[in-house]
């Protein structure tokens, strides 16, 4: 058997105990195992791990995509909530009472003003029209047979055959026939009048909604209480009206007055969106702003007109508009990507000269095209990392990579 190398760990000699001894057995059976344990301690200077500095070294630097910060020109808004309205909107109702005959509307399609909606049957209102032709011929030739006898009584009164009573009686029957046939005529205007109201048109033009009441239906003119036909509502450009806040309205008005607001041919521009619309695109101006503070909500109604030439912007709509609130300042913009939330801080990565991560507390601004003002916590010229936030933390050392447009 071949002599154990000098540097292998080897258990003392146990000498020969009797088998009695049992106490005395189990001590030096641990007395071996803790000397075996303590050999094991020894490990060859050809297997020591490396040092930190050489691992790092050797490790690849984690990769990551940055971009710089843009320094743009921009205007600061308040987003309003508003309602897009039409110009001009009307309730048909008849202004005669009667059957309807028929229905010549087709829901949905565009009207000219003046065009025929409904009918209702004439017939009644014809006949009285008709009755009312009859008393104004009626009371034309009681008018003709008091001016001949006015015309004689002159003649009469002279030649002392008739009295002057008798004259003053015939002129008052001229009178009184003349305000008859002024009646009948005014009747019979009243008459053609409901004649013609039943033939129901479109007082606008504009995109007209569906028939309320179909053909054989009665309605209603009474005033007050007439039966709605249909709506009609005007097209091209429409009305967005949205509540502002009294800080915000007396703001705007005071950078209007002094100029700061830009504007276009003296009006202010506005911007909209609508639905899942995305941006801003809608752009038109404020037209009009209401003449008192609702003292219930503390906000002034503005009105805004947009064009509609594609006719998107149904009445009805909810929008969101940018109303500008400040003048055209330099401001500070990165990707949406770049910024983290650390509980309820905002934060951005980013990377300094060396090739460091640097942790930036920030304050955000609102979006503008797709980007993220940025009020505080960063310089015009910094590098920010806005792809693989996830892989680095501050005081690490990238390789950065600079972003594609």
């Amino acid at each position: 058997m071949n002599a154990p190398e000098e540097d292998e760990p080897r258990l003392p000699e146990v000498p020969d105990i009797p088998a009695s001894c049992f106490h005395t057995r189990l001590l030096l059976m641990l007395f071996g195992v803790g000397a075996l344990a303590a050999g094991f301690h020894y490990v060859p200077q050809a297997f020591a791990a490396e040092s930190p500095a050489e691992t790092a070294a050797v490790m690849p630097l984690p990769q990551v995509t940055v971009a710089p910060v843009e320094q743009q020109t921009v205007v600061d808004h308040r987003e309003l909530l508003g309602r897009v309205d039409a110009r001009e909107t009307v309730e048909v109702r008849p202004r005669v009472s009667g059957h309807i005959d028929e229905v010549r509307l087709q829901a949905g399609q565009i009207v000219e003003k003046g065009e025929v909606l409904f009918q209702i049957d004439p017939r009644w209102y014809q006949a009285q029209a008709d009755l009312a032709t009859a008393a104004v011929e009626r009371a034309k030739v009681r008018v003709s047979i008091a001016e001949s006898e006015a015309k004689r009584t002159a003649s009469l009164v002279s030649a002392r055959a008739v009295s002057i009573e008798e004259s003053e009686t015939r002129n008052s029957r001229l009178a009184e026939a003349r305000t008859e046939l002024q009646s009948a005529e005014a009747a019979l205007a009243t008459a053609k009048l409901d004649l013609e109201h039943t033939v129901i048109r479109s007082p606008i033009r504009g995109k007209v909604s569906r028939a309320l009441v179909t053909a054989g239906n009665l309605v209603s003119g009474n005033p007050g209480g007439a039966t709605l036909l249909t709506t009609v509502v005007s097209t091209g450009d429409v009305y967005v009206y949205a509540d502002v806040d009294e800080t915000t309205s007396l703001n705007f008005d005071r950078l209007r007055r002094e100029g700061q607001i830009a504007s276009a041919d003296g009006k202010v521009i506005v911007e909209m969106q609508v639905g899942d619309e995305e941006g801003f695109p809608h752009r038109g101006y404020i037209e009009s702003a209401d003449n008192r503070v609702d003292a219930a909500t503390g906000t002034l109604v503005y009105r805004m007109v947009f064009p509609n030439p594609e006719e998107k912007l149904v009445p009805g709509l909810f929008a969101r508009v940018r109303l500008p609130v400040s003048s055209p300042t330099p401001a500070l913009m990165v990707s949406e990507r770049a910024i983290g939330t650390n509980q309820s801080q905002k934060f951005v990565l980013t990377v300094t000269g060396d090739n460091t991560v640097a942790y930036r507390t920030v304050k955000l601004g609102p979006v503008l095209n797709g980007k993220r003002i940025i009020r505080e916590g960063i310089q015009n010229g910094d590098r920010v990392i806005v792809n693989g936030l996830q892989r680095v933390t501050a005081g690490m050392i990238v390789n950065p990579e600079m972003a594609v447009n």
